[in-house]
């Protein structure tokens, strides 16, 4: 790791870099890991950002993991090494509870087991309520809703293998989503379950919260080949049914967990640049709000198996399409799900260039989909165990806590910087190997370096732009 300064280089020692260690504040057991973020401040640059105890700005990042129950302790301490802090574990209702009111114990302990690896390498755990096209009653396999809780009219459902995301649009989901919106016992059903996990839960260090809804979708009036009516159905749902079962799970988390943070999804029409329609939420809580803002950052056209177009407009409309929502009702924007299927082609990886430099102007944190080895199909990991072919930038360096709001972050060709005023604390960056740091506008800066980390600390109320470059 090489370190400098615009007037002059810092040698640092192997002692030094071993103070690292010593350097970070002790953990508070009530309030999670040292990071762990217990508030949000507005940057100058507009972003609603997580602050820890210090109030530092922290900027939580990592991976989906799609089946917890695969996952070792291994893999956790991996992502850990790569300089992640975040994980998004993907829960099953079907699993949880496959009969009515019998939960399955042993679910349950492997999610247990789950946050105890994370707390062991220091990482964050989001717990996804995740669904596909509902639930094994149409997509097949074990996640989603539970058939028991499936309700499709006698309607027809024939699944299509070549699109599984065109099944949302066929009767009998679109009546299973109705269902599950109106009828009072399974929305009691619902509410029961979350309630469960969050008993199960609460209190772990590990556990940053919950992303309520995976994806949520629900009936369509009309032709969903027209944008329009897709358009105004999707505002139906968020400011009705969606929004009426949002506030009834962040009442069901509070009535047993008070310090987790709840994250609501729009639906996927984001990523056509549909701006979300979703009203405000009241957090029963006491204190400030620990809502967030969890939309995906997937382009149609890639995810149909396209190579990217970078001249499809489709940041430019997605950035447009979430900014707003979370600004105006002060809430953290945590991107649960991002990543082409294949990164290795030339427009997909401009595309993931494209959406890591984004989302240091708009996002508060992120994870991407998913951690696996393999050739393509979402791993973000190649079979050897190194960054995917165009994953490279997801991997770069980046802020784990800036002791100052951001002015300005940028990501740009393996460079990440952040110009702010300090507070006088330690800025923690996440440094790969070979990683150059340049401190411009301090004058006298403490530098210790060590375990894939660089710690900066300036004088209170200096003007400071932090550059961290690769290669």
């Amino acid at each position: 790791m090489r370190v400098r300064r615009t007037a002059a280089a810092l040698l640092l020692c192997a002692a030094t870099a071993l103070a690292l260690l010593t350097a970070a504040p002790p953990a508070g057991a009530a309030e999670g890991p040292a990071g762990f973020p217990v508030g949000t401040a507005t940057a100058p640059d507009g972003r609603v950002l997580f602050t820890d105890r210090q109030g530092r700005a922290v900027e939580p990042r990592g991976f989906d993991l799609d089946k917890y129950d695969e996952t070792t302790a291994a893999d956790l301490r991996a992502i850990a090494d790569h300089g992640f802090t975040l994980i998004r574990a993907a829960v099953s209702w079907n699993r949880l509870e496959p009969a009515r009111d019998h939960y399955d114990g042993a679910e349950l302990a492997k999610l247990r087991r789950l946050l105890d690896w994370a707390d062991q390498d220091g990482l964050l755990v989001l717990v996804d309520f995740h669904q596909d096209v509902y639930g094994p009653a149409f997509l097949g396999g074990d996640g989603g809703i539970p058939r028991w809780a499936t309700r499709d009219d006698g309607l027809p459902f024939v699944p299509d293998p070549a699109n599984w995301f065109a099944g949302y649009f066929q009767p009998a989901v679109q009546a299973a989503f109705r269902h599950l919106y109106d009828d009072p016992d399974l929305r009691r059903a619902q509410t029961d379950l979350y309630t469960r996990v969050a008993r199960e839960l609460r209190g772990h260090r590990s556990l940053l919260g919950y992303d309520l809804f995976n994806e949520p979708f629900g009936p369509v009036d009309g032709d969903p080949a027209d944008p329009a009516v897709l358009a105004a159905s999707s505002a139906a749902l968020e400011q009705g049914r969606l929004a009426l079962m949002y506030q009834r799970l962040i009442g069901a988390v509070r009535s047993v967990d008070r310090r987790s943070w709840l994250f609501v999804e729009p639906t996927v029409l984001v990523g056509q640049g549909v701006p979300t329609s979703l009203p405000g939420f009241t957090d029963p809580r006491s204190g400030p709000a620990r809502l967030g803002y969890a939309p995906h950052y997937y382009d149609t056209a890639v995810e149909n198996g396209a190579d990217w177009d970078p001249g499809d407009g489709f940041i430019e409309s997605y950035t447009a399409a979430i900014t707003d929502y979370p600004r105006r009702h002060g809430m953290p924007l945590l991107v649960g799900e991002w990543g082409p299927p294949d990164p290795d082609t030339p427009g997909n990886r401009e595309l993931v260039r494209r959406q890591v430099a984004a989302m240091a102007g708009f996002a508060s944190g992120w994870t991407m989909w998913y951690w696996c080895r393999g050739d393509g199909g979402y791993c973000a990991l190649d079979p050897a165990g190194r960054p995917a072919a165009g994953d490279g930038p997801a991997f770069g360096p980046y802020a784990l806590a800036l002791a100052g709001l951001p002015a300005a972050e940028q990501w740009s060709a393996g460079s990440w910087s952040a110009t702010f005023t300090s507070t006088g604390g330690w800025t923690e960056l996440a440094a790969p190997p070979g990683a150059r740091l340049t401190v411009s506008g301090a004058g006298d800066p403490e530098v210790r370096a060590g375990g894939g980390r660089i710690l900066v600390r300036v004088r209170r109320g200096a003007r400071v732009t932090l550059t961290v470059a690769t290669g």
